[in-house]
């Protein structure tokens, strides 16, 4: 029992540092995303993706760069992109970089790994997206680059967003799509700082190249957030891995999953799934080289504050300002969790009276494969697209979706859907 009680007190206690050490920046992280969200142009992005050239994957490298979007929402805003005309390419260039990184992502990374690791974080994630993007546009030249535009921008130009539409993104929306990752990965951390004993990496696998190969082949499957992978990457750091390692860990795991893989090889083909995959291992394998082999080792050694409560990792900030960002955070994730798990269920219940379709103008369908509000917005920018609808209400947790309307087409509707990389259920 005394041991039970010992673990159980240990996770709290690295969980509590982990969190407090995380939450100024992920608080001001948010905020940008918020700031981009009201004001950045996104309806202008697909005039720069178009053409098969350097250019258009050296854009969508700096496009997607600080964007806040993680693995679930970059795939359907990058496929859109694809479909509205942009070259397999720059899809390719942004689907690799944007996941990598985001400003929430960066300033994270600078409080848990310090000032280089997050200057080279972005480095990476451009060199890397950039040169697979260059790589599917001169293996594309041939079929004539990319795809013919659609008559509707999948991806709409947004109205004008106030302040408070602002805030409500940054720690409602953005936080809801994140919000189950993030504390996935603190939990993960937190774990891991517990049971692993501090040497491990220097006793077992002490081999940097074996422990970079080790950490892509876990992972190129697994599903975590550029935010939630920070954490992760910081107690394995601590453990002793090796920081060209650590930064595999940061490319892949973000970059690539199951899902992923799968949306990618099915609406880009096989042959730009192989390029993708191929331009984010190679990257990760070379930089993780690169990084173990010319840049001083001492730039990446941290000491979390778990082993000393009253020093602080990078000494940046006083232990106020964490804390009351720490409160701040939970009451921010807990809102993020009742909003994308309790809410929902709450008003589906309250329609349970309701019919699901309220006319013969009005059809139900359900959709497999949305994750996030991110996927929300992009099935019904593509169903909107589809002539004769006029309105459109989806449920993300169901996956119920009603669309009103005469004469609507259902299988271009299928197919708009299909085609973002999400599955109508008959």
């Amino acid at each position: 029992m005394n041991a039970v009680f010992s673990f159980i007190s240990d996770f709290w206690s690295e969980l509590v540092i982990l969190t407090l050490e995380m939450a100024p920046y992920l608080l001001l992280g948010f905020l940008f995303a918020g700031v981009l969200y009201a004001w950045f142009p996104s309806h202008k992005i697909v005039r720069y993706l178009g053409k098969n050239n350097s250019a258009s994957a050296l854009n969508a490298a700096l496009l997607g760069i600080p964007l806040p979007l993680c693995s679930c929402g970059v795939i359907p805003t990058g496929i859109s992109f694809y479909k509205n005309g942009a070259s397999k390419g720059s899809a390719v260039s942004f689907l690799i970089s944007t996941p990598q990184t985001g400003v929430d992502s960066i300033m994270v990374t600078w409080s848990l790994l310090g000032l280089p690791m997050a200057i080279i974080r972005p480095i990476i994630a451009f060199v890397t997206g950039v040169l697979g993007g260059v790589l599917t546009n001169s293996l594309e030249k041939k079929e004539n680059g990319h795809a013919k535009p659609v008559q509707k921008p999948l991806v709409e130009e947004k109205k004008k967003v106030g302040i408070l539409g602002m805030l409500n993104y940054a720690f409602g929306e953005f936080l809801e799509d994140i919000v189950k990752w993030l504390v996935i990965g603190l939990l993960i951390a937190a774990l891991i700082a517990v049971i692993i004993p501090d040497d491990f990496f220097l006793r077992y696998l002490s081999n940097d190249y074996l422990s970079m190969l080790i950490i892509l082949a876990a992972s190129i499957p697994l599903y975590v957030c550029a935010t939630g992978s920070v954490p992760i990457a910081a107690v394995l750091l601590m453990k002793g891995l090796s920081p060209g390692a650590a930064i595999v860990f940061l490319m892949a795991g973000p970059a690539t999953n199951a899902a992923t893989i799968s949306v990618i090889g099915n609406s880009l083909g096989r042959k730009t799934l192989y390029r993708y995959l191929f331009s984010i291992i190679a990257g990760a394998l070379v930089f993780g080289t690169i990084v173990n082999e010319f840049l001083p080792r001492e730039w990446f050694a941290i000491s979390m504050p778990g082993m000393d409560m009253g020093e602080h990792n990078h000494g940046i900030l006083p232990h106020w300002i964490q804390v009351v960002s720490g409160l701040l955070l939970a009451i921010a994730i807990a809102n993020g969790l009742f909003r994308k798990y309790i809410s929902p269920r709450i008003n589906s219940k309250k329609k349970i009276s309701t019919p699901l379709i309220a006319d013969k103008m009005s059809t139900k369908i359900k959709v497999e494969g949305m994750t996030c509000n991110h996927c929300k917005m992009n099935v019904e920018n593509g169903i909107k697209g589809v002539s004769g609808v006029s309105g459109i209400n989806i449920d993300l947790i169901s996956g119920n979706v009603i669309i009103e309307g005469e004469n609507v087409d259902l299988q271009a509707v299928k197919q708009a859907v299909d085609g973002l990389g999400y599955k109508v259920v008959e």
